[in-house]
């Protein structure tokens, strides 16, 4: 099939990317390098069946021109934790009105990327494609991002309504492995890691008791590409997550990277970082999610444990900082 990738350089789109074209598809990947790097995608760059297009989706004309079935919307600002609410907010509405408006033209099926920042501080548990969406005040900036994609879930659904729009949205639970960003912006793991890996302390925001499940990418991308393809995925919401049971505190998942790095009779070295330190910041307590829908209708089933996972991600990132 013919496929665009919004955010390809990036760290969940390069690994989807190269899923696609092992499996014979051609993709038109699409990214601005503002958080993306070329060499997420280098080793696919010459593929005959790939096409790398920097652009910036705020643009409505960078998308004019090329022919796709399926958009995989996946460029986005992400939590305003260290950046603009306003940044956050806008971005993501004009990019995705920009995707939306060729889906609607040319009759592609969009794929989108939302998020499970979404259930927000609900405390009903696990959180099913159904759950309530429980946010704080709208003073809190780090809402920011919820609200952006809890708007971009209600939009794509008005629009199908509307136009008859084809539709999947993907609910993601905390991606992590090889291209992540190796700053915040790519989530605790890669953070943990690169101080870990440097015998330096790590920085937990609060007290660290907030918990999460992070999902491998190799497991993220088999998701993607069920709700890609798999025909019950159309017009559907889905959780994409690891095994609810691989929930772990932030303390613990930074206990557990620095002992696999540094061995299991180091004592891991932690600075506890108050969240007023960065402004007016609120997290969520605990974050588990029910994948039973996806595994019953698209056949998702995670193979990756955190362990795996993890080693397989300490593995990249200790060769990427030794070749930096």
């Amino acid at each position: 099939m013919d496929i665009i990738v919004t955010g390809a350089a990036g760290f969940i789109g390069s690994n989807l990317t190269q899923s696609l074209l092992e499996k014979g598809h051609k993709v038109i990947g699409i990214d601005n390098l503002s958080y993306g790097n070329l060499r997420n995608i280098k080793k696919f760059g010459k593929d005959k069946n790939f096409q790398f297009v920097k652009a910036d989706l705020k643009e409505n004309s960078t998308l004019e021109g090329y022919d796709a079935e399926i958009i995989v919307h996946l460029a986005s600002q992400k939590i305003p934790r260290y950046s603009s609410a306003l940044l956050t907010l806008n971005e993501n509405s004009v990019l995705l009105k920009n995707v939306l408006g060729k889906c609607i033209r040319e009759g592609c099926k969009l794929v989108f990327a939302s998020t499970s920042d979404i259930y927000g501080k609900n405390p009903d548990l696990p959180y099913s494609e159904l759950s309530n969406m429980v946010l704080g005040p709208t003073t809190v900036k780090r809402w920011a991002y919820a609200i952006s994609k809890i708007y971009a879930e209600q939009l794509i659904i008005a629009n199908n309504a509307e136009f008859s729009l084809q539709y999947t949205i993907m609910r993601f639970f905390g991606s992590y492995g090889p291209n992540q960003n190796l700053t915040w912006w790519g989530g605790p793991q890669s953070v943990f890691i690169d101080k870990a890996l440097k015998n330096e302390p790590m920085d937990i925001h609060g007290d660290g008791l907030q918990t999460r499940t992070f999902t491998f990418i190799s497991d993220t991308v088999q998701g993607i590409e069920k709700c890609m393809f798999h025909p019950a995925s159309t017009n559907e919401i889905f959780n994409i997550a690891a095994n609810p049971d691989e929930e772990i505190t932030i303390a613990d998942l930074g206990d557990k990277i620095w002992k696999m790095i540094n061995g299991n009779d180091s004592e891991p070295k932690i600075n506890f970082i108050p969240y007023n330190s960065f402004g007016n910041y609120e997290d969520v307590h605990r974050r588990v999610p029910d994948i039973s829908k996806i595994k019953s209708s698209l056949g998702f089933k995670p193979e990756f444990s955190l362990t795996d996972g993890l080693a397989a991600t300490i593995e990249w990132q200790r060769k990427l900082e030794v070749k930096q």
